[in-house]
């Protein structure tokens, strides 16, 4: 990694290596959903609550600049798609390197739908993205998924395949599937040789169970999160960010940082600073 891009990657972990990242990537592909329809303000409330990041679209970049407090870094998202159209799960190239960092970025990010039959077109998107990357000295997040069949996109091996072939294709962050136990995802990590964030998925509103997730993940080692609509669809989005960091970066158990959070949306009360 050249020096410019180990700069821009600090900002995206803390110290210990560990990163919480929010995804808000979501209104090309599903349009302006619960949480995302004042984009700045819900910004300013991830950034309020400690997140490492933000992943955005490049036409969103000029209304949410006001929003990001200092240490929140910016990601740029480089692929997308519709779910308009027959195509959801064929991601292509809308932004090219040098257009994000004229917008400020300090990382990208990209989307791979592996085992797809646009698979090929994805992947090869992907090296390009890389090589500009390389070039610019900017960090690379890789969200990748397999998308064969719903019953394959936890299955462990695949998982594990699929971010290894993100880490070969020269991503710096590889964003994956958690597989549902510590002992099988454990052997994802170790197959990566770059760090690991998993994905939140479908707000499903068991907060003890997510954060058990987030906590399961991080023993099996897990660098974070990358997690959107569990975030930004809670119900007090900076609260939510802030106790997942928690987790994430003191190691609160799950008992601490879920009691926590349930004393804090009881009381009714903003969230200090943190």
């Amino acid at each position: 990694m050249n020096e410019g891009k180990s700069l821009r990657a600090r900002r995206l972990m803390s110290e210990a290596g560990r990163s919480l990242i929010v995804p808000m990537d979501h209104g090309i592909s599903v349009g302006a959903t619960t949480g995302l329809r004042d984009i700045a303000a819900t910004v300013g409330q991830v950034s309020d609550g400690g997140a490492n990041g933000v992943v955005l679209h490049k036409g969103l970049v000029p209304t949410v600049q006001g929003s990001l407090r200092q240490g929140t870094a910016l990601i740029v998202h480089m692929s997308a798609s519709t779910s308009l159209g027959a195509h959801i799960n064929r991601k292509v190239a809308v932004c090219t390197v040098a257009e994000a960092v004229r917008l400020g970025a300090d990382a990208v990010s990209l989307h791979i739908n592996a085992g797809t039959e646009t698979e090929p077109e994805q992947i090869k998107d992907s090296a390009l993205i890389a090589e500009e990357c390389a070039l610019w000295g900017v960090p690379l997040l890789a969200m990748v998924y397999v998308r064969s069949s719903p019953e394959d996109e936890h299955n462990p091996v695949k998982v594990a395949h699929a971010a290894r072939m993100a880490a070969e294709l020269g991503a710096d962050l590889v964003k994956c599937h958690y597989t549902g136990d510590p002992d099988t995802f454990s052997r994802v990590v170790e197959g990566c040789p770059v760090p690991i964030l998993i994905a939140g998925g479908a707000a499903h509103g068991d907060v003890r169970k997510l954060f058990t997730t987030v906590d399961e993940a991080l023993q099996a080692g897990a660098a974070g999160v990358s997690m959107g609509r569990n975030i930004f669809e809670s119900p007090d989005v900076t609260a939510m960010t802030s106790h997942l960091g928690k987790l994430i970066h003191n190691r609160w158990s799950v008992d601490r940082v879920y009691d926590a959070y349930q004393d804090h949306l009881a009381a009714g009360t903003p969230l200090a600073a943190v």
